[in-house]
C-alpha cells in the first residue's frame, strides 16, 4: 500500500465500527448479532463505552432516558422545535435545532451536577465525613459558578419535581440489588440536604440531580451526562416538530402576533 493510501486509511481512526462490503460490526460484534437481541440502551451503552451493558444496568439507563424525554413548549428547546417547524424546514432542520439549544443553561445542568458528585466522590476518599464533603463541595461550586447549584431546584415543580422520587428509588432498587452502589444516590441526597439546611426550607432535587445520580452509579462520565440528555429530549424535540407539522402554522414566533415585544429606547445614546 503507497504512503498516500496509508495516510487516508489513518485519517479517520475509530474502535466503533469495522465496516466494509457486507460486513459491519460494532465493538467486534456483527450488527446481525446485536439486531434483536439487545435494547437501544444496550446499543447506546457498547457505542460509547464499548461493552455491553447487564440487562439491569441498561434498565436503570433507560429510566433516566424516558425521564428526560420532555417538558413542554415552554422548554427552550422543544419551543425552538416547533417554531423551526413553522419555518418550512425539515423534520431534521427541526430536531437540529431544538438540539442545539442544549447548552450550559438548559440541558448542561446534568453534566454539572456530576462534576459536583464526583467531587464530593473524591472528598470522601479523601478521608471526609459525607456531610463535610458535600458542604465544601458546594462551597467550592458556588464560589465557582455561582449561588445556583445545578440539580437542584426547579421554577415549575414545587417542592418536589416528580421526576426525581421515582428516579431515585430506581436506583435505591438497583443498589439493593447489587446493580450499582447507590454511592452517588447517598451523595445527591445529601447535597439536597445540604442545600435545605443553608436555605432554611428543603429545595427539590429536580431532574438533572437525579439522572446525573444514575450516569454516576453507572459510571458514565460527566460530558456524556448532557450528550445522554440530549438524546432523551431528542425525542421530545422529535414528537413536537412531527405535532408541529401537522398542525401547521406558518413562521410562528414565541408568542402570538398581538403582542409585541416591548420598546426599551437607549439612554445611553444621545
Amino acid at each position: 500500500m503507497s504512503d498516500d493510501a496509508q495516510a487516508v486509511r489513518h485519517w479517520w481512526r475509530t474502535s466503533i465500527i469495522d465496516m466494509k462490503p457486507g460486513h459491519i460490526a460494532f465493538r467486534g460484534r456483527p450488527i446481525e448479532e446485536l439486531i434483536g437481541n439487545v435494547s437501544f440502551g444496550q446499543m447506546i451503552w457498547l457505542m460509547t463505552r464499548g461493552d455491553l451493558p447487564s440487562v439491569e444496568q441498561a434498565a436503570l439507563l433507560d429510566c433516566a432516558l424516558v425521564a428526560g424525554v420532555d417538558h413542554g413548549p415552554q422548554a427552550p428547546s422543544i419551543a425552538a422545535a416547533r417554531m423551526a417547524a413553522t419555518c418550512g424546514v425539515g423534520l431534521n432542520n427541526v430536531m437540529a435545532t431544538g438540539v442545539n439549544m442544549l447548552g450550559d443553561v438548559h440541558g448542561g445542568a446534568g453534566e454539572q451536577c456530576a462534576e459536583l458528585y464526583l467531587d464530593i466522590a473524591a472528598r470522601l476518599d479523601d478521608g471526609s465525613d459525607l456531610g463535610t464533603a458535600a458542604r465544601d463541595g458546594i462551597a467550592d461550586w458556588r464560589a465557582t459558578y455561582g449561588k445556583i447549584v445545578s440539580g437542584f431546584g426547579h421554577r415549575f415543580h414545587k417542592p418536589v419535581d416528580p421526576r426525581a422520587p421515582r428516579l431515585m428509588a430506581l436506583v435505591r432498587d438497583a443498589a439493593a440489588a447489587g446493580t450499582v452502589t447507590g454511592r452517588f444516590a447517598e451523595i445527591g441526597e445529601a447535597v439536597q440536604a445540604e442545600i435545605g439546611a443553608q436555605r432554611g426550607t428543603p429545595i427539590a432535587m429536580n431532574i438533572d440531580g437525579a439522572t446525573a445520580v444514575i450516569f454516576c452509579e453507572l459510571g458514565f462520565p460527566p460530558p456524556l451526562s448532557r450528550g445522554l440528555f440530549c438524546l432523551s429530549r431528542s425525542v421530545g424535540v422529535l414528537a413536537h416538530g412531527w405535532e408541529q407539522m401537522q398542525q401547521g402554522g406558518r413562521n410562528k414566533g414565541p408568542m402570538p402576533p398581538r403582542y409585541l415585544p416591548e420598546f426599551q429606547p437607549r439612554l445611553d445614546i444621545e
